[in-house]
């Protein structure tokens, strides 16, 4: 098999953009181009990658497994390619920052753009995933920074840990409004909205639901904070949540309550051990923990709520 870097270029675009035209446009080559450096891959694969469902490529799902495998290599040649325009351009410096989906869509742009204010030349990069690719990219040198939740799949990073309260996010017109706190005993059989049952949220209100001898009826599944909050916001049920997800969307459909005991969320932000940060980095860094420092309950808390394990 002999892959050239250019059509798993052409296959990482048109899935990213979701059509042949947008990726050509992104790649500066003719959709015919484009086209055929798709039909090379596929020569070479021996599979297919799309399928055309109502004028759209959709991916296959051996493409969805192939894209997680070319996002890094792809990614990381925008990455050297930035960083030789960047030498080019003499830049004052380049912020590269990876955070867990739950603070990309408000509390991480707000910092940085608080961080970018008086640095006009300054080059950002900023990307939101799953935190055991943002640990993959840490460590290989795709970023500097990266924020996440544990667990840490390697021993490679320095590591400043945060505990994050959760609260419960419950219709505005829900009857249980009426309480200031809510408990497993009130919350008894009340349909939820979780994260996905290897999530540490779920784990610890399963087990707090279970000490409590009440029922946890897990209504919906999904995998984002974002998410359950939506399903929230429809009437379905109620969510424990971050508070990153709760400040960003209150558009007064919604309240929440806190939750006893208190379910704390395990976050870290990690460096590389083996590289050192840049100017740009170690100042971003700062103004991140400090602030996340004022968000985050103190880890004496943590001991002493021996279910949140």
């Amino acid at each position: 098999m002999s892959l050239r870097f250019r059509q798993l270029q052409a296959f990482h675009a048109i899935i990213e953009t979701g059509t042949v035209t947008a990726a050509a446009a992104q790649l500066g080559i003719s959709q015919p181009g484009l086209s055929n450096l798709l039909a090379q891959l596929e020569r070479e694969v021996r599979f297919r990658l799309f399928e055309r469902q109502r004028g759209r490529l959709v991916p296959t799902p051996e493409a969805e497994v192939l894209y997680r495998e070319v996002e890094t290599v792809v990614r990381g040649l925008d990455h050297v390619a930035q960083a030789v325009t960047d030498l080019q351009n003499k830049q004052a410096g380049q912020l590269q920052i990876a955070s867990q989906h739950s603070i990309s869509f408000g509390y991480m742009p707000r910092l940085i753009a608080r961080f970018a204010a008086d640095r006009p030349d300054m080059a950002i990069t900023f990307q939101s995933q799953y935190s055991s690719k943002i640990q993959e990219w840490v460590a290989s040198g795709l970023f500097e920074i990266g924020v996440c939740e544990r667990p840490l799949l390697h021993d490679a990073f320095n590591v400043h840990a945060f505990h994050i309260e959760t609260r419960i996010a419950l219709p505005l017109d829900h009857p249980l409004t009426v309480y200031d706190v809510l408990t497993p005993e009130i919350l008894d059989n009340t349909p939820f909205i979780v994260m996905g049952p290897d999530h540490m949220t779920h784990r610890r209100l399963r087990a707090a639901f279970a000490e409590a001898g009440a029922t946890l009826n897990a209504r919906v599944h999904s995998h984002l904070f974002r998410n359950l909050l939506g399903f929230v916001r429809e009437g379905m049920g109620v969510a424990l949540l971050d508070p990153f997800a709760l400040e960003e969307e209150g558009d007064g459909r919604f309240t929440s309550r806190p939750f006893a005991p208190r379910i704390l969320m395990d976050m870290v932000v990690i460096t590389s051990k083996a590289r050192p940060l840049s100017t740009v980095g170690r100042a971003f860094l700062d103004l991140l923990l400090d602030d996340l420092g004022k968000i985050a309950v103190k880890d004496s808390v943590r001991q002493a709520n021996p279910s949140n394990a």
